[in-house]
C-alpha cells in the first residue's frame, strides 16, 4: 500500500483528515480497474458532542466523469464524537481511470439538534510513480 500525506479540512471545530493510498494488489489496469483505500479521522475540537448522521461524496475520474454518493453514516455507523475525541474508519474507491479525485461533506448534528456540514477536503487519487503523458 502506498502512503500519501493527509488532506485536512476544519468546519465548526470538526477536523476531517483523509489519507488515500493506492491498492496495486486489488487493481487490474488491463481491465481498467484501479482501486484506492482511504483512511479518515474525524476529530471533535468543538465544545460539545457531534453525531455523524450522513455523508455525501463527489468522485471524479480522469475523464471528468462525476459520481455522487450519498447515504446514512459511514461504514454502517452514525458515531457520536465527544469533545476532544476522534473517530476513524477506512473505506475504498474503485475507478476505471488511473487517477481521479474525491471531495465531500459529513452531515453532523450537535447536541442542540442543529445540523451542519463538515467539509471533507478534496483529495487526489493517483497511481504512485506513474508516468505522466501530456497530449
Amino acid at each position: 500500500m502506498h502512503s500519501a500525506p493527509a488532506y485536512t479540512a476544519e468546519t465548526e471545530g470538526v477536523v476531517v483528515r483523509v489519507r488515500p493510498s493506492y491498492l496495486a494488489g486489488q487493481s487490474d489496469p488491463a481491465e481498467s480497474r484501479w482501486v484506492w483505500a482511504y483512511q479518515v479521522e474525524i476529530v471533535n475540537l468543538s465544545g460539545g458532542p457531534v453525531q455523524l448522521v450522513a455523508r455525501r461524496w463527489t468522485i471524479t475520474d480522469a475523464l471528468g466523469r462525476v459520481e455522487e454518493v450519498r447515504g446514512p453514516g459511514v461504514v454502517g455507523e452514525q458515531p457520536v464524537i465527544e469533545p476532544g475525541d476522534s473517530y476513524a474508519y477506512a473505506s475504498g474507491c474503485p475507478l476505471t481511470t488511473p487517477s481521479g479525485s474525491m471531495v465531500g461533506a459529513y452531515f453532523m448534528q450537535d447536541a442542540e439538534g442543529r445540523m451542519f456540514e463538515a467539509a471533507i477536503p478534496a483529495f487526489s487519487l493517483d497511481v504512485p510513480d506513474s508516468r505522466r503523458v501530456l497530449n
